[in-house]
């Protein structure tokens, strides 16, 4: 099993060990109900339906009360998105999957969410248009498309043409996204980077490998940085370079002001005489 499912909590920022500052986002993965397993023989494929989030049953239809009516819910899913997989066997309807039995620290997912809508907009920001001229008796017309097609032939504008109109609210997958730590009790994921849509968001969240270089959190209320001596020596190094730097900096602003001094009060001396 490497999907599970999951809403967006916020986006917030924390250190490595070795004093980095990342991005990281806080997401809410599971416990995931098993509502149904489909397999090759009744359905003409493996995969199972996974059910996430929480809704009344008065508030659900008639048919998904019947759907899941075999997993023995007291409240229905508020998504149901389906799984695939080549062993289906292994899952029976009711059970749950969680993100600790998924992920763990140091794993590599792909993210996939609904971005945010932006409304209608134009050409420049829905497609990135650099727009018009803004001199040369240009007045109205900076943010315009342009020309849309050609005159009497063919006499019409082709389909898939770039223009105004809804931005936004796309189906988008962010690979290469890492595992930070995973909280068993909340079952949270914290994955480094962003990923789409808004909070409460749905999110599919599918491992796909692990991250061979991975460097874990700092720990709480820990402030000094985890390095080897060659990394110290080398950190030592750079920040003995760069103060070496603003002093030389420094002693060039003190001469020179000296000497600007002196060519102010000869043009002062130019001017009155």
């Amino acid at each position: 099993m490497k999907t599970i499912l999951g809403t967006k909590l916020e986006s917030s920022r924390k250190f490595t060990q070795d004093g980095k500052r990342i991005p990281v986002t806080r997401i809410v993965a599971g416990p995931c109900p098993v509502i149904q397993v489909k397999t090759r023989d009744n359905d003409g494929y493996n995969a199972i339906q996974l059910g996430w989030g929480e809704k009344k049953l008065t508030k659900s239809t008639k048919p998904l009360q019947g759907h899941i009516k075999g997993a023995k819910l007291k409240l229905a899913p508020r998504f149901l998105r389906e799984v695939r997989l080549d062993e289906p066997s292994q899952f029976q309807v009711g059970g749950l999957i969680k993100a600790s039995d998924v992920f763990k620290p140091g794993d590599k997912v792909k993210v996939t969410g609904t971005s945010k809508g932006k409304g209608f907009t134009g050409v420049m920001k829905r497609w990135g248009f650099a727009g018009g001229p803004a001199t040369h008796g240009q007045s109205d017309r900076a943010r315009s498309p342009g020309s849309i097609g050609q005159g009497t032939t063919p006499g019409r504008v082709f389909p898939g043409k770039k223009m105004p109109g809804r931005a936004g609210r796309e189906r988008v997958t962010v690979d290469n996204l890492t595992v930070i730590a995973v909280d068993k009790d909340k079952n949270e994921l914290l994955v480094k980077g962003l990923v789409p849509g808004h909070r409460n968001g749905l999110l599919i969240i599918q491992k796909v490998g692990k991250e061979k270089k991975f460097i874990p959190l700092m720990a709480k209320g820990e402030r000094e940085i985890k390095e080897s001596e060659e990394e110290r020596e080398a950190r030592l190094a750079r920040e003995k370079e760069a103060t070496e730097k603003l002093k030389e900096a420094e002693e060039t602003k003190e001469s020179v002001k000296p000497e600007e001094a002196k060519a102010t009060e000869k043009e002062g001396g130019h001017a009155e005489g």
